[in-house]
C-alpha cells in the first residue's frame, strides 16, 4: 500500500507546476494513454503465455 501512495505522490508532484492548463491536460492524457497501452501489452503477453503460444 505504501508503494501505491508513493506512486500517487510522484504523479501529483509531477503535474503541480507544469504550466498552462492545456499542457497539463495533454501530459496527463499522454501519461494515462501510455499506462493503458502498457496494460494492453501485458494482457496480450499473459494471454499468449496462458494459451500455450510457441515463441519461436
Amino acid at each position: 500500500m505504501n508503494t501505491l501512495q508513493l506512486i500517487k505522490e510522484i504523479y501529483t508532484q509531477g503535474f503541480n507546476n507544469l504550466g498552462s492548463r492545456i499542457v497539463k491536460n495533454y501530459f496527463k492524457f499522454f501519461a494515462w494513454f501510455g499506462i493503458s497501452m502498457y496494460a494492453v501489452v501485458l494482457y496480450a503477453f499473459v494471454f499468449r503465455v496462458s494459451t500455450g503460444f510457441a515463441f519461436d
